[in-house]
């Protein structure tokens, strides 16, 4: 009964076009005040214990790094190299996307930034190289959502956040199947693109690409300090944001010069605006999953499908479900804040590994950050392609079907999420 409740006051406060935070927040204050005994003061508490996380530091961090990275013309010398690399296969240029996509990837940990970045310089030079807006358009939209699965990932920190599992192991994971995803999307690009006889570009010669990839090699090397930073112990993940956001700058300001010190504060202010975005989800999020354990709806939920003799195979196609259906409506940060909690407690009964189930989420947030109604990066492809949000949905659907195949194979091979890591001994 609480949990009908629960969730019907906060989709009727999200039916009113109200932002999800204080959707969340009222539905919390809501029930708390007038269903509960709970006093006030534990509440207070909880708002302030549940936020003290050393980890939710590294969300501000990416953010910042991910902006200077964007402004700083790091994208353009990516997508460079990337071109240099595949651009005489068949569609060229759209495997360059690709690729590029998967490179900002490692070094942004956000898929609107990812879209922006390498959307805005590659989808006019293949308008003018002469392929179809709609192909370009659907390969940097999905393309675009591996800012979420290859570390670092904002999201990832989020469900390390909400769950307690180590960001740094949740990296590591993000590895294999963001490489594997970015081929299967490769694939699909390549196999459309020999079908309808898409342009390819001549073959770049070995001191061309030689010469892109010193142009991009400082770009590149965020990868290395933020991913080898962490394996090697020498720093955590929050300190690995920290360093990234340091580097970005330095990058950005003093080698590529593309940004300058009088821009830099509109970078600082945009930062901050959307870090206290997402950490005024956090708060309200921290207080929802006080109530839906105060309650013992996540483990009602666990001991009902036990009961019933609802196993691993079922449950996670529950759970496939339940995300897919919930990236109709919301974006990934609040959907991973409002059900890894009440889902995460019946995985662990179930035996699944909290890092596989992590990367779970983050591949079903991936694929409903391309899709309508509330796409995200359907939205920010938008802005770039100046097309309706219904003919981007048409754009995508070869891409968007097969991650939703790959997310079959992510959900029952545990083992793609879970190798790497346990090769590395970090889980």
């Amino acid at each position: 009964m609480s949990a009908l409740v629960i969730f019907g006051l906060l989709a009727v406060l999200m039916l009113t076009g109200m932002p999800i935070s204080i959707s969340l927040g009222l539905t919390v204050l809501t029930f708390l005040f007038t269903m509960t005994q709970v006093p006030l003061e534990s509440v207070a508490l909880k708002l302030f214990t549940g936020i003290e996380k050393f980890e939710i530091m590294a969300i501000p961090f990416f953010i910042l790094a991910g902006n200077f990275l964007t402004h700083g013309g790091v994208a353009r010398r990516m997508i460079t190299f990337a071109s240099s690399m595949v651009g005489h296969w068949h569609g060229g240029l759209g495997l360059a996307g690709v690729m590029a996509c998967a490179l900002f990837a490692a070094v942004s940990g956000s898929s609107p930034a990812t879209v922006v970045a390498i959307g805005s310089v590659i989808l006019p030079a293949m308008v003018r190289a002469g392929f179809p807006k709609q192909f370009g358009a659907g390969i940097i939209t999905t393309s675009g959502a591996l800012g979420i699965l290859i570390p670092p990932s904002i999201v990832m920190v989020m469900y390390s956040v909400a769950t307690n599992t180590s960001v740094g192991a949740l990296f590591m994971a993000g590895v294999v199947p963001g490489i594997a995803l970015a081929a299967v999307l490769g694939g699909v690009s390549w196999y459309r693109a020999k079908k309808f006889g898409y342009p390819r570009l001549e073959k770049a010669p070995l001191k061309a690409r030689l010469i892109a990839f010193k142009e991009s090699a400082w770009g590149l090397f965020l990868i290395v300090v933020v991913m080898g930073g962490i394996y090697s112990g020498m720093f955590t993940p929050t300190e690995a944001a920290a360093m990234s956001a340091v580097y970005a700058f330095f990058v950005a300001v003093f080698v590529y010069k593309d940004i300058g010190m009088k821009d830099v504060p509109k970078i600082l202010l945009n930062s901050a605006n959307m870090s206290a975005m997402l950490l005024y989800i956090i708060t309200n999020a921290v207080l929802f999953s006080f109530i839906m354990t105060n309650e013992n709806i996540p483990q009602t939920l666990a001991d009902w499908m036990l009961g019933n003799g609802l196993g691993m195979v079922a449950f996670l196609l529950a759970v496939n479900v339940i995300l897919l259906l919930a990236g109709n409506f919301m974006e990934p940060s609040s959907i991973v804040l409002i059900f890894a909690p009440i889902l995460f407690p019946v995985a662990m009964k179930l035996g699944i590994d909290p890092v596989h189930f992590g990367i779970i989420m983050v591949v079903n947030m991936e694929v409903g950050m391309c899709h309508p109604p509330v796409g995200l990066n359907l939205y920010v492809a938008s802005g770039i392609t100046k097309m309706g949000i219904t003919e981007l949905t048409v754009a995508v659907w070869p891409w968007l079907l097969s991650m939703l195949g790959f997310l079959m194979v992510v959900t029952y091979w545990p083992g793609l999420s879970t190798w790497f890591p346990k090769w590395l001994g970090v889980m």
